[in-house]
């Protein structure tokens, strides 16, 4: 088993594309060096790629965060895709920024995004790369979560927030190699 697709969560539209909820698309931008199309089919935007020889589809579901099960759902199935071989990446409020950490399955943890794709897939057994951003509680502000996700990180928490997403690339292609294990290890202790 590999992963087959990799989905980046976040909000469609220019005045969401530097927010903390869009991190997942930062990080399929660089694996698609703008090559994602609009595919009407899909609720988003897709291409098919090659990563570590294998064929890959990138996807950033368009539907807005709290819809994004519709674009995923409507790509595992049309492709056959099994819910272990995708992986959903997106921002994390109980990280860091600078922090990273991939897991299978689990709850959605109140992220809305999840529990959609969770709804579409009916299964929790998908991969998620979670891309730390902080809580606004934990970083001492006095922002409401849904304020604090819709707005750019503050200029320290930016190269922070890069950093967890360069180290996320570099283990993709063993993810696609089905080297889950070695992949987490390399992740989360940097060997």
């Amino acid at each position: 088993m590999s992963i087959r697709l990799i989905v980046g969560l976040g909000n469609p539209g220019a005045e969401y594309e530097q927010t903390r909820h869009n991190a997942g698309f930062w990080l399929v931008d660089l694996l698609a060096r703008q090559r994602l199309t609009k595919e009407a089919r899909f609720h988003g935007l897709a291409t098919k790629t090659r990563i570590a020889g294998n064929e890959v589809w990138l996807l950033e579901p368009q539907t807005y965060m709290n819809r994004s099960g519709q674009a995923v759902g409507a790509l595992t199935r049309f492709y056959k895709i099994a819910p272990e071989e995708v992986l959903v990446i997106h921002d994390e409020l109980d990280l860091p920024p600078g922090t990273a950490k991939l897991k299978k399955g689990g709850s959605s943890g109140g992220h809305n995004g999840l529990k959609d794709i969770t709804s579409a897939l009916g299964t929790q057994d998908y991969w998620r790369l979670r891309i730390g951003i902080g809580h606004p509680r934990t970083l001492g502000l006095q922002q409401q979560v849904v304020d604090f996700v819709l707005h750019r990180p503050r200029k320290e928490e930016q190269p922070l927030i890069d950093e967890a997403i360069a180290n996320s690339e570099r283990i993709i292609p063993m993810l696609c190699e089905g080297q889950f294990e070695a992949a987490m290890m390399q992740l989360h202790t940097g060997k």
